[in-house]
């Protein structure tokens, strides 16, 4: 005997309250977060369902952490490395992508090779040649060393090879040169995984503590990250003022997630691994 099927309506609505269930596990940290901001007198994330809400941990949180001055700082570094990083991605990936020349493939190999070294591993050469370049403690110092970075380079390779040649071909019969090539047709192109790539970039030096606490020391280059972690060792004991902070350091690069996550699923779905 046939074994009965599940009616389609009802397996779509078990897959979505499975999907619910999923998501509400995976936010339930920033939901405690969000709550707790809002509750008065300190209270610890298990008492902030039980007291009444306020706005006031936020503006204090603002001021105390000296917030303007940090989100400044990461707004332009964040902006710089993602531009940075957008213009030798694109040049070099659409190289490596359409050009033909020899150890096209031993470079890309060197290429793939350096997302498995860790920037730390890389910290003490990186600062030597900063110290050398008279580049610690200024802006330069948080933007050089990751203007390159070899993910981007291997994700517009990889979407530049699903675009037809022959896009190319009409273009260079109408008397483009490549980089007309690359600007005209190949980058509007590639829009979902440049949105892809300025997602990644942005939100990951949004979220870098790391070299502005080796490379730099002067206050007025705090970046967000830095003015978040010296603001909870000021204020352990408070958990509404920690989880206000918190929130306004996180805010942003969610706003941009949600912005972009239709293209940037886009970017990801369309660069498959295609030799």
């Amino acid at each position: 005997m046939p074994k009965p099927s599940l009616n389609p309506k009802y397996h779509d609505i078990l897959s979505y309250c499975v999907l619910l269930l999923l998501a509400l596990i995976v936010l339930l940290p920033l939901i405690i977060v969000f709550i707790t901001s809002f509750a008065p007198g300190g209270s610890a994330p298990g008492n902030a369902f039980k007291q009444s809400w306020s706005l006031m941990y936020y503006g204090d949180a603002w001021q105390r952490g000296k917030f303007l001055l940090a989100f400044w700082n990461s707004t332009l570094v964040a902006l710089s490395v993602t531009a940075f990083q957008i213009i030798t991605s694109a040049l070099a990936g659409y190289a490596l992508a359409r050009l033909k020349f020899r150890g096209k493939q031993a470079l890309l190999l060197i290429v793939l090779a350096t997302l498995v070294i860790p920037f730390q591993l890389l910290v003490i050469p990186i600062f030597l040649v900063l110290k050398t370049g008279n580049l610690i403690n200024t802006y330069g110092a948080l933007i050089l060393p990751t203007a390159v970075n070899g993910f981007g380079i291997f994700l517009l390779r990889q979407f530049f090879l699903t675009i037809p040649v022959e896009l190319e071909e009409a273009a260079a019969l109408d008397g483009a040169n490549r980089l007309q090539i690359l600007w005209q047709v190949m980058l509007p192109l590639a829009r979902p995984a440049l949105v892809t790539l300025f997602l990644f970039t942005f939100i990951g030096e949004w979220n870098d503590l790391f070299k502005p606490l080796v490379f730099t020391t002067r206050p007025e280059l705090r970046t967000v990250q830095l003015a978040l972690a010296e603001f909870q060792e000021q204020f352990t004991n408070n958990w509404s003022l920690m989880m206000a902070a918190v929130t306004i350091a996180t805010v942003p690069v969610m706003i941009l997630f949600l912005i972009g996550q239709r293209q940037f699923i886009r970017g990801i779905a369309a660069t498959g691994i295609k030799n």
